[in-house]
């Protein structure tokens, strides 16, 4: 049993209560809100470990709540629901700052398996890499998936975070964007999902993300990460 604290958010009633059942049922503890406002209510008193979160409703969306709370500095694993489950549309959510888009309808079982897969990410195990790696000013601690720098820690969102615990276990060694897609679990997505995420990772351990110095581009193959100082 997790234990571990899940919002679902959902203006569908029916919804709500059969993943606060199921999900309940599978080790979590479940809130669940009927929108974005009740949901930033509770975000305000509550600090969940992951959110599940319907894109389509009324008032503020699913994608304009998620891109609301990355600003703000929130880094939990974020799970976008939704009836439009095209690539474009996946990609969309990705650029707001979720970590996983699952269509609907769905089943409640591959919704817990995505789940503890993010919540797993969350302090990712890099065998094989060096304990600290340095990114510039940046360090990063592969044993406890933790980004600091000067001012404290930098906050990593579960892509960021699995990505960039990728990256450290094939230090200097060019990494594909299907090995990525396939090790972020992002392959129904396609390669696109992936240079998101790497511009995301970028605008947090680069000084200038325009001109990576860490994490490079190699034309034709992937991307690669060459720690120093």
């Amino acid at each position: 049993m997790s234990g571990e604290h899940v919002l679902v958010v959902d203006d569908d009633r029916r919804l709500l209560r059969l993943l606060q059942r199921y999900l309940g049922e599978q080790g979590y503890r479940v809130t669940t809100a009927e929108g974005a406002e009740q949901a930033r209510q509770i975000l305000s008193v509550m600090a969940p470990d992951a959110l599940v979160l319907d894109v389509t409703m009324p008032g503020e969306t699913g994608l304009e709540l998620t891109r609301f709370l990355r600003e703000a500095g929130h880094v939990l694993p974020v799970l976008l629901l939704t009836a439009r489950g095209e690539p474009a549309d996946r990609i969309e959510g990705l650029e707001a700052g979720a970590d996983d888009y699952l269509g609907k309808p769905f089943e409640p079982r591959e919704l817990a398996l995505r789940l503890r897969a993010h919540l797993r990410r969350r302090a990712p195990v890099s065998v094989g890499a060096p304990r600290l790696v340095r990114l510039g000013r940046l360090e990063f601690d592969t044993e406890r998936g933790l980004l600091t720098g000067p001012d404290g820690s930098v906050h990593l969102t579960g892509g960021e975070a699995a990505l960039l615990g990728a990256m450290t276990r094939r230090l200097g060694e060019v990494m594909t964007r299907e090995e990525i897609a396939e090790t972020l679990e992002l392959d129904e997505i396609g390669e696109r999902a992936v240079d998101v995420q790497v511009t995301r990772l970028r605008r947090r351990i680069e000084p200038d993300s325009r001109e990576p110095r860490f994490l490079q581009t190699v034309r034709g193959k992937g991307y690669v990460l060459k720690p120093g100082a």
